[in-house]
């Protein structure tokens, strides 16, 4: 099953699960978004996308410049306290052989303090590179990042996820689950920003965009 259905069974499920007016509390953030449009005012395909200077789950430097690659996907995630984040993570594990043999390195970015990008390291099992956006700086250079209305804020609570505590900053700003395959000079060569946090790239497309590029 692809990752596209494995994640609408999950809201499906989610959607039963929850009462109408917490599930409204929901949508209503998520079509705020929509409305908005943020997606068309960030970098996307065609553009060049600038480096970055982040942490990794050992509190070390890394920049762009340190990958050598033929391409490199890059996936922003929300968190790790994120259950479409984290079945997105296991689905890129799974495609990291085939990537390798394309010469192509991934990333995955979140806003979490690196301690927790290490826990959903350990916990997805995953070996590709994790890094911290701390304050979402580059998620922003980026024009990614939206902030939580209050009631989503107050919804979560009552779900035991405090986004303050996992990201060390009482902004409760989050990125738009983004994921960018660029070649080695930088470029974008394809872009997919979903507005819905619920919707991810499926690892086959980003395989078949590799080799078709």
């Amino acid at each position: 099953m692809k990752l596209s259905d494995k994640l609408a069974q999950k809201k499906q499920a989610t959607i039963q699960n929850i009462s109408n007016e917490k599930w409204e509390i929901m949508e209503k953030s998520t079509n705020s978004l929509k409305e908005a449009k943020l997606s068309e005012n960030a970098v996307k395909k065609g553009d060049l996308f600038p480096d970055f200077n982040l942490v990794n789950i050992n509190n070390k430097c890394v920049k762009i410049s340190d990958f050598k690659y033929e391409y490199l996907v890059i996936s922003f995630y929300r968190g790790g306290w994120c259950p479409y984040c984290n079945m997105e993570l296991k689905a890129l594990q799974s495609i990291l052989p085939e990537l390798k043999k394309h010469n192509t390195e991934l990333i995955a970015i979140s806003p979490e303090k690196p301690d927790n990008s290490l826990t959903t390291t350990e916990k997805n099992e995953l070996s590709f590179t994790v890094l911290s956006d701390v304050d979402n700086k580059y998620a922003k250079l980026l024009g990614l990042v939206f902030q939580m209305p209050e009631d989503l804020r107050k919804l979560y609570h009552s779900f035991d996820i405090y986004v303050d505590m996992h990201n060390g900053n009482k902004d409760y700003e989050l990125p738009m689950p983004a994921t960018y395959i660029i070649n080695k000079q930088k470029e974008v060569v394809y872009s997919f920003i979903p507005e819905d946090y619920t919707e991810r790239l499926d690892p086959e497309k980003i395989l078949r965009i590799i080799k078709n590029v």
